[in-house]
């Protein structure tokens, strides 16, 4: 560990969240790729371009994580039978409406980005300002997505509040 001047105890810490995040996203990029496949009616062609541009971000998002670990020097999960059993989310039908599908994604950016957090309070307790930045721009990637979605699932005469 001494190439990167961290304390191996508290960023044992990080990696153990990390692999949960790593976890969650497994099973985010699946739900997207279900969704993707599975989605019908009116909203299809929109929905199902944006599910792909969103499970393309996460592919990626996840060999970063992986990365990051290995980075880090400690082994990330690789099996879908540990993702299953550490991830924050659940797997989803594929025989849900196309609302529904915008409100699970939704409400599993709220998980992921909690478990974000958790990752970046371990990471700023052991001083891994290399995981701070790497997350902290995964949570402004998930917040504008979640709010497109959001902004997806409103009527066309609702507002937002003023500030």
């Amino acid at each position: 560990m001494n190439y990167l001047n961290l304390d191996k105890t508290k960023i044992t810490k990080t990696a153990q969240e990390l692999n949960i995040l790593l976890a969650d996203y497994h099973v985010y990029y699946q739900k997207l790729r279900n969704f993707h496949w599975n989605v019908v009616g009116k909203n299809f062609f929109d929905l199902h371009i944006k599910f792909e541009e969103m499970y393309d971000d996460a592919k990626l998002k996840i060999d970063e994580i992986a990365e990051r670990i290995l980075t880090l020097r400690f082994q990330p999960v690789s099996n879908f039978s540990d993702y299953l059993e550490k991830s924050n989310l659940k797997e989803s039908s594929s025989t849900i409406d196309d609302v529904q599908m915008v409100k699970t994604l939704l409400n599993d950016h709220g998980t992921i980005i909690q478990q974000m957090r958790k990752v970046i309070e371990k990471a700023d307790a052991a001083g891994d300002e290399g995981t701070i930045d790497l997350i902290g721009s995964y949570i402004a990637d998930l917040e504008k997505t979640s709010w497109m979605l959001d902004a997806w699932s409103m009527k066309t005469n609702d507002t937002h509040p003023t500030a």
